[in-house]
């Protein structure tokens, strides 16, 4: 057995579950021939992740596997389609029928994120102008200000190096990087009631590693079209509020069955079943909530339910 104690993720917080999940896909992708599994341990008043393999790895060989991976993705087409996911339908059909002739040559990559960016079936508005698409709840930005959902994507694969990962994974996080973020942390969430100075002028400051760790989650809350609206996986509204809820267990869970997990109905209930779910494994449940503040959208700090 190899394990790794991802001691710098706090399963509370939303971008660092986000990367939990992200580590877990990529590194079952850069070693195909290992089992990989993960579960959480309560450490330092949160829930950490802990990887491991039934197999004899390399303490050492986590962060270089991972990057290697993950720079496979630096102008893939799945990042490349677009600067944001204001499509209309006809136009992400073509994206989606790009990513299915990939499949065919053993590339499922494109179509893992097609299937949790956006569908083509249902759109946003009426008008003499093509509808956009309906997209996944995660999207946080679509260009105003120069913030690009997908073209973030790119560049956090262009430029994320072995020491963010080994940062986000196994350190305090310090914030310490430049943009770009993806706003998946609450602390990106940079009104001016919420702080003591105006903080238009400030300079982003972010996880660079956890930001690409969590895009590589994404394949594993897809979406899909129930009745006129598309659900994200994770996802969802009560009273006009959108809210993600997510899962946290004490078994050692493999991609497939974190993938099942993660979908439980139960897990959407105002007041989830505790003691079924805790009869699954789960440990604890957090909830987020999404907020818009003008052009962009954050998520509120989780907490259980």
């Amino acid at each position: 057995m190899t394990d790794w104690h991802l001691q710098g993720l706090d399963g509370g917080n939303p971008l660092a579950f986000l990367a939990a999940l992200g580590t877990l896909r990529s590194v079952s992708l850069a070693w195909p021939d290992q089992r990989m599994l993960i579960r959480w341990d309560p450490s330092g008043g949160a829930w950490r992740p802990r990887l491991e393999t039934a197999g004899e790895l390399p303490r050492d060989a986590l962060i270089p596997a991972l990057h290697e991976q993950l720079r496979r993705m630096a102008g893939h087409p799945a990042f490349a389609f677009s600067k944001d996911l204001t499509l209309d339908a006809a136009q992400f059909r073509e994206v989606a029928l790009q990513a299915q002739v990939r499949t065919e040559y053993g590339d499922n990559c494109f179509a893992d994120f097609v299937t949790a960016f956006a569908s083509e079936v249902l759109v946003e508005g009426k008008g003499a102008k093509p509808a956009q698409i309906q997209d996944t709840a995660l999207r946080t930005m679509s260009g105003a200000g120069h913030q690009h959902f997908v073209a973030f994507m790119t560049q956090l694969a262009e430029e994320t190096t072995e020491s963010h990962l080994t940062e986000a994974l196994f350190l305090p996080w310090r914030y310490s990087d430049p943009g770009p973020s993806l706003r998946w942390d609450p602390t990106d969430d940079r009104r001016y009631a919420l702080r003591w100075g105006e903080p238009s002028g400030d300079p982003v400051r972010t996880v660079r590693g956890a930001n690409r760790l969590a895009v590589e989650g994404l394949p594993l809350l897809p979406v899909m079209p129930v009745g006129r609206s598309l659900q994200t996986t994770g996802f969802s509204q009560r009273r006009g509020e959108v809210r993600w809820t997510w899962p946290i267990w004490e078994g050692s869970l493999d991609l497939d069955t974190v993938r099942s997990l993660l979908a439980l109905r139960e897990l959407q209930q105002s007041r989830p079943p505790r003691e079924q779910l805790r009869a699954m494994g789960v440990v604890e449940i957090y909830r987020s909530m999404r907020i818009t503040q003008g052009k962009y959208r954050n998520f509120t700090p989780a907490m259980p339910v």
